[in-house]
């Protein structure tokens, strides 16, 4: 499945309150913004019926929830929310290498799990800078 191609800006100073406030988050503002955009972490799906959503930030260390960005767009207006999420408890194992591969959404996403969609675009530059570090004959 291709991922959801949405984008909205990321609304720092909501971002960083968010994460400060709530138990677990850090104690001081991180010292990198959280300026400029999210791209929508889903899988496609139906913008009617399900809102874009973008992970922030680890809350806890270790990572057991995240700062998720949620939006709803009608037009060039977006709606944002920020929300401190479980994450997902899903893992999948490769029995033949012995990998496991955790999902990297939220818990009870409504799209297909994170191993199931694929960026193109995030595909091509990987295999770019894999070929870019391939010695030529």
């Amino acid at each position: 499945m291709l991922q959801c191609t949405a984008l909205t800006n990321i609304p720092e100073i909501q971002a960083l309150v968010a994460l400060t406030t709530m138990p677990g988050g850090p104690d001081n503002p991180p010292d990198t913004g959280m300026d400029g955009h999210a791209l929508c972490e889903l899988g496609e799906h139906d913008a009617q019926h399900t809102q874009h959503a973008a992970r922030l930030r680890a809350v806890d260390t270790p990572a057991t929830r995240d700062l998720w960005l949620f939006w709803t767009s009608t037009g060039r207006r977006h709606t944002h929310h920020l929300v401190e999420l479980p994450k997902c408890p899903a893992t999948l194992h490769h029995l033949t290498t012995g990998s496991r591969c955790p999902c990297t959404l939220y818990d009870h996403h409504p799209t297909p799990h994170s191993w199931h969609v694929t960026d193109p675009l995030r595909d091509l530059l990987v295999q770019q800078v894999l070929d870019a570090g391939t010695p030529t004959k």
